[in-house]
């Protein structure tokens, strides 16, 4: 079977409608971060202030992530990630007319962000399924590197136009203009129509257990997610360490700067590059092409040469970029539908998770012995873990295909498990979430298209 005897996946309508929307609120939420940081600061003049700010929408995000994941699963997807569009168009709408109002309240932000991440811990397990329903098998990893790639480039561009409204107009409309997004994102959702095989009705702890029992199951997921935890946290210890060594020994603030451009220009490549690229065994050369991320913490550590920290970071992104879609396509091809909200809304866990640990030990671990320790034991750690999650079988088998446009050749539901253990069931960022790295390339993640 090979892609030519399927359609694009952008002449499929509902995939259109996702592809579309997808963008469009991509481009909305790029705009945000840097409107954030200087609204609050304009307001309060406190670091400390904008460290509440996010941590009221990080916080109930991860706790109700597992929640979200079986909700996800209990009702119709399309639905949830309508609802939680709407909501969260509200709470960005409140916080630009609060800012267009003159005296902001740092209360009342705070509060409409918690209300945004709340929202967003039932919408993010939401889009997986979505894309596994929209778009057959044979054609989803296309699908998949469309997505990111359509992500990247407005990740592109979203600094820019942030720029651009917060110095003419102001960041409160940058916070309509995301808000404005979710309009357009719900829109669209409302024409859609998926197709839906509810999970059966259980308590909210047998579903939760459910959920665990699968990922825990097939030995290349629950590995893989133990390398992206880790990947997430390194990152969170580059980016926290990273601008400092830029500034003060490798030539100033226009390094770490095109270290950022180099990051999302690599992230594009990368997702570029699993549209095109079919190895034998996918899973594998993407879980390998995550450990390139040890190259730029070594770089750092050792003040490489300017131009190839840049390079080495460029080269890891691109790796992340890869990674993405072909995870995202595996799951969604290996996971019964049923459960695949759930084991998403894990994967999101353990990813969001891992990034305040690195961005609390980091400059501990900096105070106490430098910069230079901590990143090398964190590049080994990196080098370690995504070393040994290659080796694990399940990882070299998993959506391994003579199929050159395929990663498999035919739904889940239709071939046995590749894993046998406790919980399998007959037939799995999203990857790498890092939050942390989205910031880096001037976004934050609404949905698990790059795994950082």
């Amino acid at each position: 079977m090979t892609s030519t005897h399927h359609p694009h996946p952008l002449r499929l309508p509902a995939f259109r409608l996702l592809f579309l929307g997808r963008t469009i609120s991509t481009l909305g939420d790029a705009v945000v971060p840097a409107a954030l940081a200087i609204a609050v600061t304009r307001a309060t003049g406190s670091a400390s202030a904008l460290a509440l700010v996010l941590g009221c929408a990080m916080v109930p995000r991860l706790l109700l992530l597992p929640l979200g994941g079986v909700v996800g699963d209990r009702v119709d997807p399309r639905l949830v990630a309508l609802v939680t569009d709407l909501v969260r168009a509200a709470a960005q709408i409140a916080v630009g007319l609060e800012l267009l109002g003159g005296r902001p309240s740092l209360a009342a932000i705070a509060a409409a962000e918690a209300v945004g991440g709340i929202a967003s811990a039932f919408a993010m397990p939401t889009a997986s399924p979505l894309v596994a329903a929209a778009v057959d098998g044979p054609q989803r990893m296309r699908a998949n590197a469309l997505l990111a790639s359509a992500v990247s480039g407005a990740r592109l561009g979203g600094p820019a136009l942030a720029g651009l409204l917060v110095l003419t107009a102001g960041p409160g409309w940058a916070f309509l203009l995301d808000g404005a997004s979710f309009l357009v994102s719900a829109a669209l959702l409302t024409r859609l129509k998926v197709r839906h095989t509810p999970a059966e009705r259980r308590s909210l702890r047998a579903d939760l257990v459910r959920g665990w029992s699968e990922v825990r199951s097939r030995d290349w997921y629950w590995t893989s997610l133990i390398g992206h935890a880790v990947w997430n946290g390194a990152a969170a210890v580059l980016l926290t360490l990273g601008p400092l060594i830029a500034f003060q020994r490798m030539g100033g603030e226009g390094v770490w700067i095109a270290m950022t451009q180099a990051a999302a220009f690599g992230v594009l490549a990368g997702s570029l590059l699993a549209g095109r690229f079919r190895p034998r065994r996918p899973l594998l050369a993407a879980t390998l092409g995550l450990a390139l991320y040890a190259l730029p913490l070594v770089a750092l550590a050792v003040t490489a040469p300017a131009p190839v920290t840049v390079a080495s970071y460029a080269l890891a992104m691109t790796g992340l970029g890869f990674l993405n879609p072909v995870w995202q396509t595996v799951v969604q091809q290996e996971f019964p539908p049923q459960v695949l909200a759930r084991v998403t809304s894990y994967d999101w866990l353990l990813s969001l998770a891992a990034a305040p640990l690195g961005y609390t030990l980091a400059p501990l671990a900096a105070d106490a012995w430098g910069s230079t320790g901590p990143l090398l034991v964190t590049a080994a750690l990196v080098a370690l873990a995504c070393g040994g999650a290659a080796l694990v079988p399940g990882v070299r088998r998993v959506g391994r295909t003579a199929d050159a446009d395929s990663l498999t050749d035919g739904p889940a539901d239709d071939r046995r498990s590749l894993d046998k253990g406790p919980g399998a069931t007959v037939p799995v960022a999203t990857g790498v979430s890092s939050p942390a790295e989205e910031a880096t390339v001037g976004a934050a993640r609404r949905d698990p298209t790059i795994r950082t």
